[in-house]
């Protein structure tokens, strides 16, 4: 049975020939800075209103094209195109994709003791906001600050203690969790990548990530959620799924896609990659 799609312009519901997406991925390829490639050619789009969704295998490449599309110095791209709103992002930084727009939910966040929530979400923000604004400064008041920060705290139920806490030090995994959707509520990206934000959570605190994100996405947020499991995809409902195995997209479909996967595993999809 083919899950292969026509065209996104034919497939996808409500958009236009030709409307363009707000990311476009073509010709991916990236490699470690051995030269090993991991990403063998990636063509993806993903556009506002939208939740695509990437399941496959571990080891499959899956976090190497979160990293890269992030900008992680780790990883090289060697051939083809980041594009947000029409512009190649390839040779960007992290920080200058981010100020774009991009915004990367990590697997496995980092602890960044001496620097509180409070002053590093303040701070991100303002770095965007400076970004938008040409280059010159533009800090948000501290009343609309705190007002917006405790009210996706709430909306997320991230304990408040938490605002005053070194960032992520000695936090559980949901409590990592929800800090890194916190960001997301608070930076309004306009694409937001979420690399197994589902991993090492229980059914209430994967609830509640997957509420926020349903929340966020919406006309001026498209999301993409990198996964093994389909658990999370019970929560989080995509549009469209992407099978990713060996640094390939071998198979797209709708969300019945991941129930497929569920039940049947990657095993049918492996012959796909190969062939490639």
């Amino acid at each position: 049975m083919s899950h292969k799609l026509p065209p996104r312009s034919l497939y996808c519901r409500g958009i236009e020939a030709h409307e363009v997406a707000l990311l476009e991925i073509k010709n991916l390829h990236v490699a470690l800075e051995d030269g090993t490639e991991i990403v063998k050619g990636v063509d993806l789009s993903v556009g506002l209103n939208e939740k695509h969704a990437i399941m496959g295998p571990n080891g499959s490449g899956k976090s190497t094209l979160a990293y890269a599309l992030m900008g992680h110095p780790a990883y090289v791209i060697t051939e083809g195109e980041i594009l947000l709103d029409g512009v190649d992002i390839v040779d960007m930084g992290a920080d200058e994709r981010a100020q774009r727009g991009l915004f990367l939910a990590f697997q496995y966040p980092h602890a960044v003791p001496g620097v509180t929530v409070t002053s590093f979400l303040r701070s991100a923000l303002n770095a965007i906001r400076k970004a938008r604004a040409g280059g010159t400064d533009n800090p948000i008041p501290i009343p609309e600050f705190r007002k917006e920060l405790l009210g996706a705290m709430e909306r997320l139920k991230v304990p408040r203690e938490l605002a005053s806490r070194y960032l992520n030090d000695g936090f559980s995994g949901g409590e990592k969790k929800r800090v890194e959707i916190l960001q997301m509520a608070l930076l309004k990206p306009r694409i937001a990548v979420l690399d197994e934000t589902d991993s090492g959570l229980d059914i209430d605190a994967l609830k509640i990530v997957a509420g926020g994100v349903n929340d966020l996405v919406g006309p001026e947020m498209g999301a993409l959620v990198i996964t093994h499991y389909q658990r999370i995809l019970d929560y989080v409902k995509p549009d469209f799924v992407h099978v990713f195995v060996d640094g390939r997209i071998v198979a797209e479909g709708g969300p019945e896609l991941a129930h497929t996967l569920e039940a049947d595993g990657y095993e049918a999809f492996i012959p796909a990659a190969e062939a490639v």
